[in-house]
């Protein structure tokens, strides 16, 4: 199976108000593995008229407002209208289809994807037309969740740290983000449970 992961970091947390900074995706191929290094990836620092944040987020991404400030070129820049259309053209690169209404629609992995990142996702220009999520989305942290301890699902220093990460902090930057839930997921692509699935 081929899916991207993607991962997104916003100005706060509320995607009709709030903004996306930067997007990144990384395909993973699980019949063709290659190293974290060589996997085709995209990523765009996302530039608006002006920003509204909250304070935790934006000191957070402090680094990237400081990327968004230069005036020298930056081939990762984008606009908010523009950042679909690229991201299509990167995953038609990467030989995705797309389907009878001309829409890509891919297999989204990310830590919270589901509650957090397609909120965004949805608020972009093109969602739906150019690219959309397809339904069924994979997040590392069911793979790491204590069925008999956890009272919540673990966050993403929790599955690192459970994964023996040599480094269980997060980066919260979105292509090395991105690339930490690939190496979450990999572990689990052969595990005898699904050995032993028969072909239909």
């Amino acid at each position: 199976m081929r899916y991207i992961s993607l991962d997104l970091e916003t100005t706060g947390g509320k995607p009709q108000r709030h903004q996306i900074l930067e997007l990144a995706a990384v395909v993973e191929d699980t019949k063709h593995l290659r190293p974290l290094a060589e996997l085709p990836a995209f990523r765009r620092v996302v530039r608006h008229a002006e920003y509204v944040g909250t304070a935790g987020a934006l000191a957070l991404n402090a680094g990237l407002l400081q990327e968004l400030a230069r005036k020298e070129p930056n081939p990762e820049l984008c606009t908010p209208d523009e950042l679909l259309s690229q991201l299509r053209e990167f995953l038609l690169g990467q030989n995705f289809k797309p389907d009878k209404q001309d829409c890509v629609a891919v297999v989204m992995a990310g830590k919270n994807i589901a509650s957090f990142d397609l909120g965004f996702l949805r608020e972009l220009p093109g969602y739906g037309s150019l690219v959309r999520a397809e339904p069924a989305m994979l997040d590392p942290a069911a793979f790491y969740l204590n069925w008999r301890k956890d009272t919540r699902l673990p966050t993403m220093q929790t599955c690192k740290a459970r994964a023996h990460f040599e480094d269980d902090t997060v980066a919260h930057q979105a292509l090395a983000d991105a690339l930490d839930v690939i190496q979450l997921l990999r572990p689990f692509y052969e595990l005898p449970m699904y050995q032993q699935v028969r072909e239909q």
